[in-house]
């Protein structure tokens, strides 16, 4: 038994979210062709050597690879892990998929170079967590490759909308939280920044992107 299935038959079944998982691409779709799509291929296609990438969704990034990566990708809904094995075969790079959380990822410590995370961090019950186990598994001199949506603090309206709603769409969501400060998260979490971004991904909501590493 590997490592990742023991630490899948120590914790509960995901129970998953079937409806959203089925139209997750139909859901993020206006968002990919406005942002998502063009930054995808800058934090994934310069990749070489083992990369991990927690919360993969429906794979939606392995097109993006270059076939010099090894990637091992970790999902925990079954639903959403299904219709990303449905990607594997067409990658160019060579690509496993787990069942694993952010919060326990099954891996040693320093032992991959890059770490890709997309849209993820907004339903990891412990975010913090999340990212230390990030940081735990990631080589000193390795690169965390983030894109994330985020609570709007430049407009006080906003901000306050996405906070109003976010019971309903964490529902809705599959528990997608709209208003998540992930920024100084990662500063807190004891990261630095290489370079990030900030676009918006349309009705005000913003999202950041970039690379961060490991605060040493």
């Amino acid at each position: 038994m590997t490592t990742s299935e023991l630490a899948a038959k120590q914790r509960p079944a995901n129970q998953g979210h079937r409806w959203f998982a089925a139209r997750y691409d139909a859901i993020i779709r206006p968002g990919e062709r406005k942002l998502f799509s063009k930054v995808r291929p800058r934090l994934v296609g310069d990749l070489s050597g083992s990369v991990l990438e927690v919360g993969a969704g429906t794979g939606l990034n392995f097109a993006y690879y270059p076939g010099a990566a090894r990637v091992i990708a970790t999902e925990p809904d079954p639903f959403m892990r299904q219709r990303a094995e449905d990607r594997i075969p067409s990658a160019a790079a060579k690509l496993e998929l787990h069942d694993a959380n952010a919060e326990e990822l099954p891996f040693d410590d320093a032992s991959f170079d890059h770490v890709v995370a997309t849209l993820v961090f907004c339903t990891v019950p412990d975010a913090r967590r999340g990212f230390s186990e990030i940081r735990r598994v990631l080589k000193p001199d390795g690169t965390f490759r983030f894109l994330e949506h985020v609570r709007n603090d430049d407009s006080r309206i906003v901000g306050v909308m996405q906070d109003m709603l976010a019971p309903a769409w964490r529902w809705f969501g599959a528990g997608c939280n709209p208003n998540r400060r992930t920024q100084p998260a990662l500063l807190d979490a004891g990261f630095r920044f290489e370079w990030i971004e900030r676009a918006s991904t349309g009705w005000g909501m913003p999202a950041i992107y970039g690379v961060a590493r490991r605060n040493i």
